[in-house]
């Protein structure tokens, strides 16, 4: 069973605009259902509300706020099997994954909740001269929260949680392609208790709804997941405002494999990262540096990796890799691997679209592939691997810090001391030493270059949406 969508604006559901669009299920290109966009008069509603709603949810008591997320994370879990199934019918991903967002949603939404009965802000000086300086923590004001289709649970959560638990209404721009997804979390989040207007969801032209929000004086802070370039255009967008922004954008994780790494966690670890949700993540790894001394085993082992995917419906038990979640996804794989080969790669297996329906592509591995192909310059965001051989630790550094990116990095060694010089070395945003460590919902995480800036996660995920106002008494 789908969900039926709509607009939430002010504790309504708006459902009867006729322009938007339909929602495909990327397995069979079906349609699930017509989404209604937000016109200008709804935009203009939202804002309203959020503005409503932050006066209230503001003065809402922390403990109350705390439980009211505490119950949205219950009812998410007694809506699993129906969230999960939503999720694998309108963005593609097995079953088991989406069940696993699931389970991350969950947990956002419980540590937020218990980071809200905290003080997050305690400092209190008496200066010599008897006046006493404090610090207040208060809520920034309306938010607005825009996120993509890769992970249509997970990746709002990440901003509604700790934008609620500071006292921050919000505005959430979720993504039309799995719309169906942020419609629960709110159905969610609404019969758990939150008031009328604290939480409002949009649907769109993502460049319309991003030109009258952020123009707005009412939206204080912004919270955006997505690729580099919208990124650099929002970013531009909020300057006119000096609106607080969070930028988490894409990725091209370097994943190097040292001399002394242990073959088989490597290979085992990479592959079922680089495949899971079809290569869709932005923090997966993209780029495969491996000692020379394992390149052979480790391309041999990839490619068995390859062979071994289930592509099916996400539905279907036996399915290991799903579709990926819109016909340009195709495309681009498709560019990819064509200038690939024509820079001078070997095309080793996969490098085409699978069937004649459905938005699947074949795993792929590309060696001897050149550093100046657009596979190697550009986040691939799909299930096609660059392979490439290294003969030192300053070769490989120097490579994985050549691009702009600096999200996510990965490490298989067994030495002390390679680990900490790659700590050091790699300009990145996380590292993960001999495993695919997953985000946190307790620690922070964000990029460094064009990867982003500002954290999600921990106690700065929240701060990011307060204000520290210095108040001194005489």
């Amino acid at each position: 069973m789908y969900e039926k969508l709509g607009n939430f604006i002010d504790g309504e559901w708006r459902t009867t605009n006729e322009i938007g669009q339909d929602v495909l299920n990327p397995a069979n290109e079906s349609v699930l259902a017509f989404l209604p966009h937000a016109s200008e008069k709804d935009l203009e509603d939202a804002l309203e509300s959020a503005q409503k709603g932050f006066k209230i949810w503001r003065d809402t008591p922390v403990q109350k706020r705390a439980s009211i997320l505490h119950k949205t994370a219950d009812l998410i879990e007694e809506r699993t099997n129906q969230i999960s199934r939503i999720i694998t019918l309108e963005q593609g991903k097995p079953l088991r994954e989406a069940k696993g967002e699931i389970l991350r949603t969950i947990e956002t939404f419980r540590w937020n909740a218990e980071l809200g009965i905290e003080n997050l802000e305690n400092r209190s000086v008496l200066r010599p001269n008897g006046l006493r300086q404090s610090v207040r923590v208060e809520p920034v004001g309306a938010a607005l929260g825009l996120t993509p289709w890769n992970f249509p649970a997970f990746l709002p959560a990440r901003k509604l949680a700790p934008a609620l638990a500071a006292g921050c209404s919000m505005i959430l721009k979720a993504s039309e392609e799995t719309p169906g997804t942020a419609v629960s979390l709110i159905r969610a989040l609404y019969d758990a208790g939150v008031p009328d207007g604290v939480v409002n969801l949009v649907f769109g032209v993502p460049a319309k709804i991003s030109e009258k929000l952020f123009a707005s004086t009412i939206v204080r802070k912004i919270s955006f997941t997505g690729s580099v370039p919208v990124g650099k255009q929002l970013a531009g967008l909020a300057s006119s405002g000096l609106k607080r922004c969070t930028f988490e954008l894409g990725g091209h994780s370097p994943a190097i494999v040292c001399e002394d790494a242990n073959l088989e966690n490597a290979l085992s670890t990479l592959t079922a990262f680089k495949f899971r949700n079809s290569g869709q993540v932005c923090i997966a790894p993209s780029r495969f540096f491996v000692h020379r001394s394992h390149y052979n085993s480790f391309v041999d082992g990839f490619v068995d990796a390859s062979h071994s995917q289930c592509l099916g419906n996400g539905l279907e038990e036996e399915t290991t890799m799903g579709p990926m979640s819109n016909y340009r996804r195709i495309e681009s794989m498709g560019n990819f691997v064509q200038d690939a080969v024509k820079c001078g790669a070997k095309l080793v297996t996969g490098g085409k679209r699978w069937g004649n329906v459905g938005f699947f592509w074949e795993p792929t591995v590309l060696v001897d592939v050149p550093d100046q192909s657009k596979i190697m310059q550009e986040e691939p965001f799909g299930p096609v691997a660059p392979i490439i051989p290294f003969d030192s630790l300053d070769e490989v550094i120097e490579k994985s810090n050549s691009l702009q990116y600096g999200l996510a990095a990965y490490v298989f060694t067994q030495s002390d001391n390679t680990r900490e010089l790659l700590i050091n070395s790699l300009e990145s945003g996380g590292i993960a030493f001999n495993s695919a460590a997953p985000v946190p919902s307790d620690l922070p995480y964000g990029g460094l270059k064009d990867s982003g800036y500002g954290y999600e996660g921990g106690i700065e995920g929240v701060e990011a949406f307060l204000h520290k106002k210095l108040v001194s008494i005489e």
